[in-house]
């Protein structure tokens, strides 16, 4: 495998569903209740991939997000649903290194409004950046997987997959990506050193 490619969040930052279920508890929600609303509710998933794509506006989107959830206050609500993560040092290292060691490496993410990106980090970590809201394309659509492989100069068959969740992965797989599951560096990274032939992990 000659190119790495990433989701963002819950895979180069710790898990988002731990946020999700913090911002419930403070809200005076079931810890589970963001994540339930857009399982269950076919309304809220047309909600939320209008904002992924660009279709809508993070301050619209956070004003209906609020009324669906029964939150009275919806003033920076996606800021307040991510607050509970950071860097994945050791995820973003690894990317780090494999690009440094000559693999080609790339982001794509389905962004919610703005996305909570440190770009300056971006030309360290990838050689293609591909995200939902800046494309009108979100994942699992086969086409977001085929534009980074593209960016990254490579063909899909080439690379290598990386995402948090199980249809992201499966929607690699459909393109003809090798896609990783990630629940953790600990099992990730032992992985992808297997297929790239790089050494990614900090002894």
């Amino acid at each position: 495998m000659k190119g790495l490619l990433v989701d963002f969040g819950g895979v180069l930052t710790s898990n988002v569903f731990d946020s999700f279920r913090q911002f419930c508890r403070t809200e005076g929600l079931p810890e589970d209740a963001f994540v339930t609303l857009f399982r269950s509710d076919p309304e809220a998933r047309v909600e939320l991939r209008r904002v992924e794509t660009g279709q809508m506006e993070e301050a619209e989107f956070s004003r209906r997000l609020a009324g669906m959830l029964g939150v009275s206050d919806n003033e920076g609500l996606v800021d307040r649903l991510f607050a509970g993560i950071r860097p994945d040092l050791p995820m973003v290292d690894a990317v780090r290194t494999a690009k440094r060691a000559g693999v080609r490496t790339g982001l794509i993410s389905n962004s919610l409004g703005e996305g909570r990106y440190d770009r300056s980090t971006f030309p360290e970590l990838f050689d293609a950046v591909v995200i939902s809201g800046e494309e009108g394309l979100h994942k699992p659509q086969p086409e977001i997987y085929r534009l980074g492989a593209e960016r990254a100069g490579l063909p899909p068959e080439e690379c290598v997959f990386v995402d948090d969740l199980r249809e992201n992965c499966e929607g690699a797989e459909a393109v003809g990506m090798t896609a990783v599951l990630h629940r953790g560096a600990d099992t990730t990274l032992p992985r992808l050193e297997g297929l790239l032939g790089v050494e990614l992990s900090r002894t």
